[in-house]
């Protein structure tokens, strides 16, 4: 693919929780959202960019429909932004006192 994104792996290592698959149990919706963006044509965003790949690098389009998504579902209104969305849910980390 010769478009200029930004990278993102679902399968990547993370700190904590090491992956994914271990932080969301399976029936989780954020999931079926991964799932659901999977199955839209997205075709309209790619031919946006150039084809080429010259020019800043872009977030992958599916990462950031992934992450709209996840905004509209909690009810947040988009021109505020989607980066708050785009951040995982507080991990504990054994110090809550809760």
């Amino acid at each position: 693919m010769p478009q200029n994104f930004i990278s993102f792996d679902r399968e990547q290592q993370l700190l904590l929780p090491p992956n994914l698959k271990d932080w969301l149990p399976g029936d989780h919706l954020g999931w079926f959202m991964l799932d659901t963006v999977e199955a839209m044509d997205l075709s309209g965003f790619y031919r946006a960019y150039r084809a080429d790949g010259h020019g800043r690098a872009a977030h992958e389009p599916a990462m950031t429909s992934r992450c709209c998504c996840a905004r509209m579902r909690r009810g947040s209104d988009l021109r505020v932004g989607i980066e708050p969305a785009c951040q995982p849910p507080p991990h504990p980390t054994g110090d809550d006192p809760h």
